[in-house]
């Protein structure tokens, strides 16, 4: 069985607090985008676990992905049979884009397709968020306003349909623990679900993202990607995450100019 995992993107993202366990508090907003892997799950006919990869090269051993940790965790739980698993990498690494936490959730809900597992979606959530902090999000796939470690979630109703995105992604992978052991919580909040407006134009001064600050001092090119999108006419543009992907949301399709943007990853939708 194939699926493609998804991408997202952070419309503003606060750090609250630094919490006693280690892990910071946070409040984001999430959208699903486009931008996808390919993740095939079949049964292991020889009875022998396999996992192969092609695409943007993602470093380590096969047992740290985090489909494969997905499938160990559901075969620890429901006693599943080995499978094999291709993942065909498109979304970048160290880019905010949430890759490989969406692969990690799609891979649970193939592998509940693949074995009829009687599981609601509370229960994969929960077992998302072992997996990684915003694994949840990418389980129902609804742009959402995330609480707490991001595994929080509330559903927005928020609609990009009619914009175009343009996503680039520099030569540079952003380190999360470093952004976070960088990072000073602000303390402020996001506005209030029904205090977003539904005008995107009104966003630029009222959806921040706290790690921009930190991440640009240090990478300044992910600063001047921002800068150039606002003067190139985007209603709203942030850095997603804790970067190094920068978008911006545009009112027509935005055109992009001979090299602008020479080496980096480049990636246009009309949502």
């Amino acid at each position: 069985m194939i699926v493609f995992p998804n991408a997202k993107i952070n419309l503003g993202l606060r750090v609250i607090r630094k919490r006693t366990d280690g892990y910071h508090d946070i409040e984001t907003i999430m959208y699903p985008i486009g931008l996808a892997d390919a993740l095939e799950v079949v049964p292991a006919a020889d009875g022998l676990f396999g996992f192969s990869a092609t695409g943007i090269i993602v470093e380590g051993d096969a047992e740290d992905n985090l489909c494969v940790k997905a499938f160990r965790l559901m075969q620890l739980k429901f006693g599943l049979p080995e499978v094999k698993i291709h993942l065909h990498k498109v979304i970048p690494t160290g880019a905010g884009l949430g890759g490989g936490s969406s692969d990690a959730a799609f891979a649970l809900k193939v592998l509940r397709r693949i074995f009829t597992i009687k599981n609601c979606n509370d229960s994969l959530r929960q077992m998302a968020a072992q997996l990684g902090s915003d694994c949840s999000f990418f389980v129902d796939n609804f742009p959402a306003i995330a609480h707490g470690r991001g595994e929080e979630l509330m559903k927005l109703s928020i609609t990009l349909k009619g914009y175009y995105l343009l996503l680039v992604k520099p030569e540079i992978e952003v380190s999360t623990p470093w952004a976070y052991s960088k990072i000073i919580p602000s303390g402020i909040s996001l506005p209030a679900a029904n205090e977003i407006p539904s005008d995107v134009n009104t966003w630029q001064s009222l959806l921040s993202n706290d790690f921009e600050s930190v991440v640009m001092d240090e990478y300044p090119q992910i600063r001047q990607i921002k800068n150039r999108m606002l003067e190139m006419g985007a209603v709203y543009s942030a850095m997603s995450g804790s970067g190094s992907a920068v978008f911006g949301l545009f009112n027509t399709q935005p055109e992009i100019q001979g090299d602008e943007f020479k080496n980096m990853f480049i990636w246009t939708q009309e949502l």
